[in-house]
């Protein structure tokens, strides 16, 4: 199957769910646009690398970076594999001494290694096909598809957004999924909202 290589359009607000974004991928060659929702924290991490920010503490995706260029091993490529009920699967092409591995990921944390590995983005036609959005000529512009927002907006705490009961949601999601570090970050918010 051919390969369609992709760059980030750039990061919105999501339209269609509180507290996500929109991360918007353009054909190289071509005008169709592939929007993909995202959680604030992965628009945070992909954010932050295309501004070459530097964090004070490595983000989980640098970290990545870093354990990787420590055992030599390339994110060779990432490639948006599949759409399913509106979920888009990615792998990770990886290699270490002339050997390739691939490796299952989600697309927001394929993306956001990507742009750390400054490795090439790719789809497939049916995949476009499914979820692109054609431009045409007269609509060339990126944010015709939904404002975009300024870096200062997605690196702040994307918990500021939310609704108290948003919040208490997600924070028992995030129990659930046994992603404590997250579940820490909405308590400490709802705790700020509750003294205020």
């Amino acid at each position: 199957m051919e390969k369609i290589k992709l760059d980030i359009a750039g990061l919105s607000y999501s339209q269609t769910q509180s507290g996500a974004y929109a991360l918007v991928l353009s054909e190289v060659i071509g005008k169709r646009r592939l929007p993909i929702i995202i959680g604030g924290f992965e628009a945070q991490a992909i954010a932050i690398e295309l501004e070459k920010m530097t964090p004070s503490r490595p983000l989980t995706h640098d970290l990545f970076k870093n354990f990787s260029d420590h055992f030599k091993i390339n994110l060779v490529e990432v490639i948006i594999y599949n759409l399913v009920e509106g979920i888009f699967f990615a792998k990770l092409i990886c290699e270490q001494n002339g050997k390739e591995v691939e490796i299952d990921s989600r697309t927001s944390d394929a993306i956001a290694l990507a742009v750390r590995f400054e490795s090439p983005i790719y789809t497939y036609e049916f995949v476009l096909n499914s979820a692109g959005i054609i431009l045409d000529d007269d609509n060339d512009d990126k944010d015709e598809i939904a404002p975009e927002i300024s870096l200062e907006e997605i690196t702040k705490n994307p918990s500021e957004r939310m609704s108290l009961k948003e919040l208490k949601k997600h924070l028992k999601n995030s129990i659930d999924n046994e992603d404590y570090e997250a579940a820490s970050r909405f308590r400490d918010e709802i705790n700020n909202r509750q003294e205020n």
